[in-house]
């Protein structure tokens, strides 16, 4: 056994808030798909909490036992819209309260899947879907949403990213707060253990286990040790830091899944931050040499930072996947909120960054007055990116109602929060207004 290693980690772990973020059991809920939606609840329920019954008991039982934090304890279930669809109902705001006593028996902190895949068209569960997503949203606790409005593969639907704008307003109307639990994607994946945006995919297991690692503060603390050093000592060292982090999330994963009966999944390395001081991707941009994140140079050191992230993980471990790089929500990361208040990092510049990170504009609050298309104008871009790039990209805003430019909007725990960010006046309605679907791009024909 070596001490030595075994002193590294304790550090990471006491003085470099290093985590699991999450574990998260996926749940196939299509054995429960039925024409009575009462007899489809039930069943749900019934899965879930069987399914689930262990999780959080034993995330507790290896937290002592490994001495490492596991924040938060997830579920994710199949699409809802492909449950649901045999039901005939009008609204699937009953899925989404069963979804949410399940998760509260079980004791988890969310639960993911009140999803739609719309990348190339609607089916109708879809449409009844997406309507129900401000009441179900308005109605529960734990339960997160999301939609898949476009893919590499397949273009964009542009119709689908209209309505997701209207979405986003109409949960303004009933709580801002509420589009903190709802992701607009593009390419979205099947295995992501993340929220809001997680969801179980078609192509899994019937249940497996998916574990999400953290650690900025890790990183950044092992950059302090290269200072002046070149860049390509940089990505080595956040290469070899990351296959530790990654390491550890194996070990919890594998023996998690074996205790609980089910499939090991994946382990998703994303650097995810919190308002915690030290635990900011930012910060890590930062150490390696800007001034500010969101100055010249931090697209470029976002991207380096991200490759190294990966290759460090997949060295690590066979099975990474989920979004696996760089978390860069204007929210829960300090240096962002910092940089952002100074009007250093714009959302411009943002976007520009979502091309090279793992996600997208996440927790981006704006104006209450901004209207739905160019929310969707917004969507729309953060979807170009994905597609063009064969990536994930995601769309998490926040339109705050009476607040402005120069105001902030709180939202506790790990969300922080968040100054508002300034969005173009210009209109691009015409733009959303015209519908259809952007086509996919020629390098998507790969067969």
């Amino acid at each position: 056994m070596d001490l030595r290693r075994i002193m590294e980690t304790v550090n990471m772990i006491d003085n470099e808030n290093l985590d699991l973020r999450t574990t998260t059991m996926g749940i196939s809920l299509l054995d429960c798909i039925d024409s009575d939606s009462d007899r489809a609840c039930q069943k749900i329920y019934d899965k879930i909490t069987t399914k689930a019954e262990n999780l959080v008991k034993v995330a507790r039982e290896l937290e002592t036992e490994y001495g490492i934090p596991i924040a938060n304890k997830r579920i994710t279930v199949t699409p809802i819209s492909l449950i649901a669809a045999a039901s005939g109902d009008s609204d699937y705001v009953k899925y989404a309260i069963t979804l949410d006593k399940a998760a509260k028996a079980v004791g988890v902190d969310l639960i993911g899947g009140f999803s739609a895949l719309v990348h190339k068209g609607y089916q109708n569960g879809d449409r009844v879907l997406i309507k129900s997503i401000p009441q179900a949203l308005k109605e529960t606790e734990r339960v997160c949403s999301s939609v898949n409005v476009g893919s590499t593969r397949s273009g964009i639907n542009m119709d689908a990213v209209k309505e997701m704008g209207k979405i986003v307003i109409e949960n303004e109307k009933i709580n801002p707060l509420n589009n903190g639990n709802l992701v607009i994607f593009c390419n979205a994946v099947e295995d992501n253990p993340f929220m809001a945006g997680g969801f179980h995919g078609v192509g899994e297991s019937d249940v497996a286990l998916n574990v999400g690692v953290s650690g900025p503060g890790v990183v950044k603390t092992a950059l302090e040790k290269v200072k002046g050093e070149s860049m390509d000592v940089v990505a080595e060292t956040i290469k070899q830091t990351a296959f530790k982090v990654t390491r550890m999330g194996q070990l919890v994963g594998q023996e998690a899944s074996k205790r609980l009966g089910v499939d090991f999944g994946i382990v998703d390395l994303s650097l995810a931050p919190t308002p915690a001081q030290g635990d900011s991707v930012a910060n890590i941009l930062e150490e390696i040499g800007l001034e500010s994140v969101g100055t010249h140079g931090t697209t470029a050191a976002l991207a380096m930072l991200n490759d190294a992230v990966k290759k460090g993980g997949i060295m690590a471990c066979s099975h990474v996947g989920g979004l696996s790089g760089a978390f860069i929500p204007e929210s829960e990361d300090a240096g962002m909120i910092a940089a952002a208040e100074k009007g250093i990092l714009t959302v411009d510049k943002l976007e520009a960054m979502t091309a090279v990170c793992s996600v997208g504009l996440d927790m981006i609050a704006v104006p209450g007055d901004t209207p739905a298309e160019t929310i969707s104008a917004m969507i729309a871009d953060e979807a170009a990116i994905g597609m063009i790039n064969n990536k994930t990209t995601a769309v998490r805003v926040i339109p705050v109602p009476g607040k402005d430019v120069g105001d902030s909007i709180e939202f506790g725990g790990l969300f922080g929060y968040a100054p508002i960010m300034p969005v173009h006046k210009e209109s691009s309605a015409a733009m959303i207004n015209r519908g259809g679907r952007i086509p996919a791009p020629v390098h998507s024909f790969k067969n």
